[in-house]
């Protein structure tokens, strides 16, 4: 069994590839596009960046959906008493409901902190630390944000997922994952000034820019080109796409072990190859934890075992 996915996963490297120059999913698009806002936002109202980018990424669908497309409305807010704005119609609620519709995507990120500040609900959440996400997304749910019981789930998930909680230790110029062996110090140099570092499953990683090749980033980072491309699993010939995930260690034979018993489920679009490289495993091990053959194509709506 260990000889066949080896040969298999050999095979596999040219799809591989071609599947990787599609570049990040709009989930990681959509972090890298506003983190910056939510943290601008954080220091102003003292709302967790990291809540407020899982809130968003819900709400908008990672910006794909028509409300953030045409309205610019991330957060799903209707018209609302003393609205006095422009407004687009949608079904929700009820077939004609009235969302808001700002000029900018600041206008709602801003619009979004204004309505959990300004508004008497939502006001115990602010006697929490600014780094217990958890607390906030039940506090949410508690205090009627979301109808969907499982609203703290889905943002805390989120949350994990994607490092988010990261941003909620903001400070002054720097807020990526901390490193501390003496190699991982070597990280912190110019290159970084435009990269973060994002620490997935115990192994960390960036998001490449335009600009970026595999040399260059083997240049800065002090990672091979070799284990780089090893690392991603990556055949030689490959360009580096901006929004591509690049990891700088080895991913790991399982995800993090809070993921223990939850499944993720496949979202349309989504290869294996995306799957492996969100939750940082092996594609091998992607594989062989689900008794997938080589020839499994997954569906929307599969479930996906990382450990």
């Amino acid at each position: 069994m260990k000889q066949f996915f080896k040969c298999f996963c050999a095979a596999l490297l040219c799809s591989v590839g071609a599947l990787a120059q599609s570049g990040q999913s709009v989930q990681w698009r959509y972090i890298e596009n506003y983190k910056d806002m939510a943290i601008d936002q954080m220091q102003r109202y003292r709302i967790p960046a990291s809540i407020t980018l899982a809130q968003g990424l819900i709400e908008s669908g990672a910006g794909q959906s028509r409300l953030a497309r045409e309205a610019h409305n991330h957060f799903g807010i209707k018209v609302g008493i003393g609205w006095t704005g422009p407004y687009i119609v949608m079904a929700d609620d009820r077939p004609d409901d009235r969302f808001r519709k700002y000029r900018t995507d600041d206008e709602s990120f801003e619009d979004h902190s204004r309505f959990l500040h300004n508004n008497q609900r939502y006001q115990s959440l602010f006697s929490l630390a600014l780094t217990d996400y958890r607390g906030w997304a039940n506090g949410l749910k508690r205090c009627g944000y979301a109808t969907n019981p499982r609203y703290p789930e889905m943002l805390i998930g989120l949350i994990e997922r994607y490092n988010l909680q990261q941003f909620d230790s903001y400070t002054s110029g720097r807020y990526h994952a901390r490193t501390s062996s003496t190699r991982e110090k070597g990280l912190e140099n110019d290159f970084f000034a435009n990269h973060i570092v994002y620490k997935i499953n115990k192994t960390y990683m960036i998001i490449a820019i335009p600009g970026d090749t595999w040399e260059s980033v083997a240049r800065e980072t002090g990672v091979s080109k070799r284990r780089l491309l090893k690392y991603n699993e990556i055949p030689k010939n490959s360009t580096l796409v901006p929004g591509e995930i690049v990891y700088l260690d080895k991913k790991r034979s399982k995800a993090d072990k809070k993921l223990k018993g939850v499944p993720h489920v496949v979202q349309p679009g989504e290869s294996l190859y995306d799957i492996a490289q969100h939750y940082a495993v092996r594609l091998e091990n992607v594989y062989k934890l689900n008794g997938f053959s080589p020839d499994y194509v997954p569906q929307a709506g599969d479930l996906i075992w990382l450990r």
